[in-house]
């Protein structure tokens, strides 16, 4: 099983979800970067279950516990590990999983590859996992701010057939992401999403949507071609999130139906500095950072594990009808928010220590 990401800022997540605890282990952080719990609790809390009606019902306070990289609040270049403890696990309620398996989730491939099944949850694949991302990712954030001043915000653009306005990239801010539970800053259409999210929790249900998310401050020249191009990896990053099924950066799928007169953006010089009159290229070309704001997004399926009653096999074969008790997401948007911005500091400090080391 593979559990590390990055090459420089390497970053190794650990725990199922319902067993003691999810963390990561970071290593590559340079050393006297300023770094306690307070810089990485509050992207927890807002990834933590439970939060609002529009998430799962599991109550975890997510507490998270340095326990060795730092000393006097500064980081030493050590591996930093980070550990957040499990509270509220009800493995009982996925008895089922003995008779058959769940239609689409990972209970089926996991057993065929590994031979053995976690007993509740989901073990990795849950999205409980997701909370040591995002600790590891508080840690490139505070990296990226710190040492070059780069900003990541991320907010739910569709859910279901229901668009949000496209906002002011450069104003949008996480305080106006976070001001409605869905995470849109689109009020109206945010109301919509919601009631959306509500509509299919009470049928039994649960819907999809995208979440777009916009990278400043990223200077020319990120990206490791051919192989390590910085929107491979941003890729390759957003699709590993539990219920990721599509990634596009810039125009994206949009462009591929233009021609390249109008796709082209053009060169200009501004602000003392070469530019593009247009971000038709979400920020990266050839696989290499421009100057530009990095804009993609991340589509995502919809829940697998539903409250209705679905027909499976069981595991010899037989037709089965399967209905789950457990505690989940109708709409896994509202809480991937802070995943997707995770994951993408996790590549754009990754992409920073590389840049480094060829100049």
């Amino acid at each position: 099983m593979r559990n590390t990401f990055g090459h420089i800022f390497a970053v190794t997540t650990f725990g199922e979800s319902h067993g003691g605890g999810v963390g990561a282990v970071v290593d590559g952080c340079p050393a006297r970067l300023p770094l306690s719990e307070a810089d990485i609790q509050p992207l927890l809390d807002r990834r933590r279950p439970g939060q609002s009606d529009l998430t799962t019902a599991r109550s975890e306070d997510d507490k998270v516990r340095i326990l060795s990289g730092t000393e006097g609040g500064l980081t030493l270049g050590s591996p930093i590990a980070l550990l957040i403890a499990n509270a509220d696990c009800r493995s009982g309620d996925y008895d089922e999983l003995a008779r058959a398996p769940r239609p689409s989730h990972a209970d089926f491939v996991y057993k065929t590859k590994y031979g053995i099944l976690a007993a509740g949850g989901g073990g990795r694949a849950s999205a409980r996992e997701t909370a040591g991302r995002v600790a590891a990712g508080a840690v490139a954030e505070k990296f990226l701010l710190t040492r070059h001043g780069i900003e990541i915000v991320a907010w739910v653009s569709a859910v279901g057939e229901i668009e949000a306005a496209a906002p002011d990239l450069a104003a949008l801010s996480r305080a106006a992401v976070d001001a409605t539970p869905v995470r849109c800053p689109d009020p109206g259409a945010a109301a919509a999403m919601a009631a959306a999210i509500r509509a299919a929790r009470d049928d039994g249900d649960s819907i999809g949507g995208v979440v777009s998310c916009v990278c400043r401050g990223v200077p020319a020249g990120w990206g490791e071609p051919v192989f390590d191009k910085l929107s491979a990896m941003l890729a390759g990053a957003m699709l590993s999130i539990p219920a990721a099924r599509g990634f596009d950066l810039g125009s994206g799928f949009a462009g591929a139906r233009t021609r390249g007169s109008e796709n082209n953006d053009a060169f200009e010089m501004r602000e003392g500095r070469m530019r593009t009159r247009t971000n038709h290229s979400g920020g990266i070309q050839a696989g290499i950072s421009n100057g530009e704001a990095l804009l993609f997004r991340v589509a995502f399926k919809p829940v697998s594990t539903i409250a209705r009653p679905q027909d499976s096999a069981d595991w010899a074969g037989h037709p089965a009808t399967v209905q789950f008790k457990g505690r989940h997401d109708p709409c896994v948007l509202p809480r991937a928010v802070p995943v997707v911005e995770a994951m993408a500091a996790l590549v754009l400090a990754d992409a920073a220590l590389m840049a480094a080391t060829c100049r």
